[in-house]
């Protein structure tokens, strides 16, 4: 990714359980440290993070992570996420979750913010200081969790970080990508549901026809309400048949912009580090 994001402030804000998992399963081998530990997804945040600094050149800056504690959208459907491993039982060299404390070490010895989520979900807390920061400055998102695309504007952008072939995410790449402006995203994903996430989508509803739907008549409330006008009998059956379906998947998909802020903008100001990956886990005594 060639491209830098100029404008005069700049608040980067990294997932930090999506990048933990990018690199403790795309790390090719292990990497022991002096005592033997496999310290593959440290070394492989860090250097994440420090490249995301250079393509971002950030002024603002934290990283945030989902706790392992209860998760409010689980009220609302027993099945979210619980197609994923139980990872306190698997042995430590097969569990990311170690990796944490010489994550946490490591960005603290870098100067950047860092936090888990506790009342929320970390796409919340990203998801408020987007919008209550997107206003006055450029706002940079890294992560490959596709429910971010709700909140892209013209000031907020989306990083799926790849290394080198990493790709910006902006309005254009979303309507090109999905057929609808970033606005609509969360109401044609309630159609078509999210496998990663365990929500199920409208049995015969894809994204293309999720798209024409919402293109057609916005907003899920809107579809919902005017459900007797869709023409073609077969979605508008699938649709009615299935409200109380949608509005609950709109309500798991859709991101909740009032959740506490665990930090104030000049906490995140971020000065810069001239370490390289090494000096730092050297640093850390990894």
């Amino acid at each position: 990714m060639k491209e830098k994001i100029e404008t005069r402030g700049r608040l980067l804000l990294i997932d930090g359980h999506h990048l933990l998992f990018q690199m403790f399963y795309g790390m090719p081998a292990k990497i022991p440290s002096r005592d033997g530990k496999d310290i593959r997804a440290a070394i492989g945040f860090v250097g994440a993070v420090l490249k995301l600094i250079k393509m971002t050149s950030p002024t603002h800056l934290a990283v945030i992570f989902d706790s392992e504690t209860h998760n409010p959208r689980c009220e609302l459907l027993e099945e979210y996420k619980a197609n994923r491993p139980d990872y306190s039982e698997l042995p430590e060299e097969k569990n990311p979750f170690t990796a944490l404390p010489d994550i946490y070490r490591a960005l603290d010895y870098m100067g950047i913010c860092h936090t888990e989520a506790v009342e929320c979900e970390c796409d919340d807390v990203i998801a408020s200081y987007a919008i209550r920061y997107g206003e006055n400055m450029q706002v940079c998102i890294s992560s490959h969790d596709s429910d971010y695309f709700q909140l892209v504007s013209p000031s907020v952008r989306i990083i799926r970080y790849r290394g080198d072939s990493s790709v910006l995410c902006d309005e254009e790449y979303v309507r090109d990508k999905f057929g609808i402006p970033p606005t609509h995203y969360a109401d044609a994903k309630a159609l078509f549901g999210d496998s990663a996430d365990n929500i199920r989508g409208v049995s015969g509803i894809g994204p293309k026809t999720a798209a024409k739907l919402i293109n057609t008549y916005g907003h899920i409330e809107d579809l919902l309400r005017d459900s007797h006008k869709i023409e073609n009998k077969r979605y508008r059956e699938l649709i009615e048949g299935h409200r109380e379906d949608i509005l609950r998947n709109i309500s798991l998909i859709r991101l909740d912009s009032h959740a506490p802020l665990p930090f104030e903008k000049d906490e995140l100001e971020y000065n810069g580090c001239s370490l390289k990956t090494m000096d730092i886990i050297r640093g850390i005594g990894l």
